[in-house]
């Protein structure tokens, strides 16, 4: 009876999760079989899938499979909201941008196809549609209420997840997403990326001068590393809006420097190309074709 009660309060001890197994187990064969069968039947005369697209399912793959099983769920449901902001993070701004990069354009359409499907989704994927409805979906996620709630409910636990990854692809989609066509220009994706960085502001800056505790089921007497309450709760803020501001920041200098460095390098740069030095090179053939435009000089007339 007491090895019972010390292994309730023990955040660290192993809870199995075969519905997360389960979902990993038909992702990652759901991938293989489209890659192996699909793919191969739709994609003529180049490769079905590229290094860099099956690399990024990978991390795609780890970061859902890490950020929803043993330990990181167990402790973002029952003990710390920080490591539930974490989760959060991982699978609304870290996953979705792998899971679009490591999507084919042929197997992107293989799903929607060139139907209403996909004229929804052209749609639903729209920058100020996307960006509203994933921002609106963060701020109902945050609402003591239904945090309270859905940590007991795991129905919707799930649901309130599934709301949050659907919108979140939603928002990656102008960015990364497989339909270039529907992509937007460099500029119009570093301002995008800014104001989503913007937006969750408001929840963070709530979580971290808030006083007292927020979310009352993570206000227990088990304090995982220590931390109080209220320290929990800013820890949270701060990787709500530091974590993502820098990670989204981070995208948009590498497309500032990619967009506008490249060329600038390039313009200012002391070395002559190897077309240039070609045609600054002198040769015979040049001087007799020179001499050969100029007419022949007229003899001067003498007066009798």
């Amino acid at each position: 009876m007491i090895a019972q009660s010390a292994d309730l309060v023990n955040p660290w001890r192993f809870q199995a999760h075969p519905e997360v197994w389960l979902l990993v187990a038909f992702v990652v064969g759901a991938y293989i079989y489209a890659v192996r069968v699909i793919g191969p039947v739709v994609v003529e005369n180049r490769p079905v899938l590229s290094i860099r697209q099956r690399n990024a399912f990978v991390a795609a793959v780890l970061f859902l499979w890490l950020g929803s099983d043993w330990p990181v769920h167990d402790l973002a449901e029952e003990y710390l909201y920080s490591v539930h902001m974490f989760q959060h993070m991982a699978l609304s701004y870290f996953m979705p941008p792998l899971v679009l990069l490591a999507t084919p354009k042929w197997m992107y359409d293989a799903v929607f196809g060139s139907g209403k499907a996909r004229t929804v989704v052209n749609w639903l994927a729209k920058p100020v549609v996307a960006g509203v409805a994933f921002n609106v979906v963060v701020m109902i996620t945050h609402i003591p209420a239904l945090v309270n709630q859905s940590v007991s409910n795991a129905p919707l636990h799930y649901s309130l997840h599934i709301l949050l990854v659907t919108t979140a692809l939603l928002v990656w989609l102008p960015i990364c997403g497989p339909d270039l066509q529907r992509q937007l220009k460099p500029g119009g994706k570093m301002i995008y990326l800014f104001l989503m960085s913007v937006v969750p502001t408001v929840p963070a800056a709530w979580l971290t001068f808030a006083e007292g505790a927020v979310y009352k089921q993570y206000d227990i007497a088990v304090r995982v590393w220590g931390l109080s309450v209220t320290t929990d709760q800013q820890i949270a803020g701060a990787i709500m809006k530091t974590g993502g501001a820098i990670f989204l920041w981070s995208i948009v200098v590498f497309l500032f420097f990619k967009r506008f460095i490249a060329g600038f390098s390039a313009d200012q740069s002391y070395r002559r190309s190897a077309r240039a030095a070609d045609d600054s090179v002198l040769t015979f053939k040049d001087v007799t074709d020179a001499f050969g435009r100029v007419p022949p000089a007229e003899e001067p007339r003498t007066k009798i």
